[in-house]
């Protein structure tokens, strides 16, 4: 079973919508603790939050929406709903593109219900890597929010990249940490936790040592600081050449799956890690990475793999 907080991860909606949903009926936890309250789900529940999500971006209301599942919408019925709202959403099509292209990602993935292979789920350890990075905080979790954050980080960060002399000597990194807490906490959100769905986004590219300190020697020729590595690991630090440097240590056991084309699809594949996590006894131990193996202009023959740390329940 999930955490709130877990489920609300690997549903990319926030604790918050759940608690609401838990309310009125709509989406009732599995076990509700009866001394703390906390509240618990399981792996099966994503097929109801996958629906009620894409009713919700579809522009019913909760009404409408319990109206409707009462009824068991089947996929087909859902298409035909998304043609016409399609078509309702022309005038504002710019708009309205991010929306629709997040109901298409649950859309996908209540089709591939019962089908999903988790053969692909290996458990392995990760090395430690030096990282070059920028980083920004994004609304949440879900696709909508993290692309336009990650992508311009990923861009300016080649862009000081090339212009500092260093060339990357691995693929793309990601991760993402909670907003820490002003007393100086950190963590997922805790039960009962009001607005802390925003989230700090690592944008980072493999370097070596070797060359940071080339980059740092011209760049003190030049009169700029000299990078500074001297940090304490997963601590970023400047370099004085408009990026950070972070000795981002490896996981000692993540859970780990191949995802192939764009980003913004991301969702079947990360809820087929849920399942997988939950039928073989682990839980998840933090948000997962993202190992970014080939990126080309075209994002369909992307491929990541997703480095999810686990521990065992």
């Amino acid at each position: 079973m999930f955490t709130i907080g877990d489920f609300a991860q690997y549903g990319r909606v926030s604790a918050r919508m759940l608690r609401h949903y838990d309310a009125i009926g709509l989406l009732r936890p599995a076990r509700t603790d009866p001394v703390s309250g906390y509240r618990f789900y399981e792996a099966a529940q994503l097929a109801r939050l996958n629906r009620i999500i894409a009713l919700k971006d579809l522009g019913f209301s909760l009404q409408q929406m319990g109206a409707i599942l009462a009824e068991e919408v089947s996929v087909p019925e859902l298409r035909g709903m998304l043609r016409l709202r399609r078509a309702e959403l022309e005038a504002a099509r710019t708009a309205a593109e991010a929306r629709l292209a997040q109901v298409e990602a649950r859309l996908r993935t209540i089709e591939s219900e019962g089908r999903m292979s988790a053969d692909d789920v290996v458990v392995k350890r990760t090395g430690t890597v030096l990282l070059a990075e920028l980083s920004g905080t994004a609304a949440g979790y879900g696709p909508e929010d993290i692309g336009p954050v990650i992508t311009p980080l990923y861009a300016e960060l080649c862009r000081l990249l090339e212009t500092a002399g260093v060339t990357p000597a691995g693929p793309g990194l990601a991760y993402y940490e909670d907003v820490p807490e002003p007393n100086g906490g950190s963590g997922r959100p805790a039960e009962g936790s009001e607005g802390k769905d925003a989230i700090v986004v690592h944008a980072g590219m493999v370097i070596t040592e070797e060359a940071l300190a080339k980059a740092a020697t011209a760049g003190a020729a030049s009169g700029r600081p000299a990078a500074d590595t001297s940090g304490r690991p997963g601590t970023p630090t400047a370099t004085g050449l408009g990026f950070d440097v972070v000795t981002l240590p490896g996981l000692d056991s993540a859970a780990t799956v191949v995802h192939r084309g764009p980003m913004s699809r991301i969702l079947p594949t990360a809820q087929n890690l849920a399942h997988w996590i939950d039928a073989n006894g682990y839980r998840s131990a933090g948000y997962a990475r993202e190992l970014y193996l080939e990126c080309p202009p075209d994002q369909e023959k992307w491929v990541t793999e997703i480095q999810e740390p686990v521990v065992r329940a």
